[in-house]
């Protein structure tokens, strides 16, 4: 059983809430650059009723140079205010992948104050497979007051991870694949260093995943997971993979295992892998 089941929501769940008036829903997928069609194209195609389409890129600070970072709380309050999402609401949450994206919007929810908030079981994926209603109809959201308050406890920048380097304070565990972590693959996000932050252990976030319906594995598969990956539960962990995106699939399940010592590097390594002042070490983890 997970400590904290209330973070997922399953099909069946939201098939029976999906008219309740304090459920609102959300496509929180995401697509690199490039990929076309776009997520948001796809969501213009066909979304579960009522969804509306929260885009990682532009709920973001865009003057960073880095992609989808954290926004101002009132730029986060002035955009979910206008999809119809506020104080309230129980906010839930898809992507088409099954469970890869909707939880960066999941975090940023939380980093912003809503904790009622929630992630799809298995996504658009499992929804559609189960025959379950698609629409192209878009909703036209009523606007709600949402009150943003910046949990700083659950985010880290590059300045943090830095210090943490010397004193050890956190674990920090790595969402991408073993081939970028360890350097052996091509580094996905151009201009980047390939390897990995100094010291910090791998655990790919779709091996949290059951490999066919893409739902969250059960707890005691979760907690293997993270112990296999040499993670003390017990102890802090920062979180980071690519550019913030599946670094919150970790906190996900964290979370659902009843772990409240964690944050997300933000930047990621779209930040750390620039040229610059960020030691990057290659090859396989070192475990503690």
């Amino acid at each position: 059983m997970y400590a904290n089941p209330d973070a997922l929501v399953s099909t069946e769940w939201l098939a029976a809430h999906l008219d309740a008036p304090d459920v609102r829903v959300v496509d929180g997928s995401f697509k690199f650059p490039g990929q076309k069609p776009t997520a948001h194209e796809d969501y213009l195609a066909r979304h579960i009723p009522g969804a509306v389409f929260f885009d990682i890129d532009e709920i973001a600070d865009t003057s960073t140079g880095l992609p989808h970072t954290v926004p101002s709380p009132e730029k986060f309050a002035a955009r979910v205010r206008k999809l119809g999402l506020g104080d309230g609401n129980k906010i839930v949450v898809y992507d088409s992948f099954g469970i890869m994206s909707a939880p960066r919007v999941w975090w940023m929810f939380r980093l912003f104050g809503h904790r009622d908030v929630a992630v799809l079981n298995g996504g658009l994926p499992k929804w559609i497979a189960e025959g379950r209603p698609v629409t192209d109809v878009l909703p036209v959201p009523k606007e709600r007051h949402f009150t943003a308050r910046l949990d700083h406890s659950l985010l880290r920048d590059k300045e943090q991870m830095l210090r943490n380097l010397e004193t050890r304070r956190e674990q920090v565990l790595d969402a991408r694949s073993r081939g970028r972590f360890e350097a052996t693959a091509e580094e996905t996000w151009p201009g980047r260093r390939a390897g990995h932050i100094p010291g910090s252990l791998n655990l790919p976030y779709d091996q949290l995943l059951d490999p066919k319906t893409k739902e969250m594995l059960p707890a005691d598969e979760l907690a293997r997971r993270f112990d296999e990956a040499g993670i003390d539960r017990k102890k802090p962990v920062a979180l980071s993979c690519g550019s913030g995106v599946t670094a919150c699939d970790l906190a996900l399940a964290l979370h659902l295992l009843g772990h409240d010592k964690w944050a997300v590097y933000d930047g990621s390594w779209s930040e750390w892998g620039l040229p610059g002042d960020t030691p990057v070490e290659t090859g396989p983890a070192r475990r503690p």
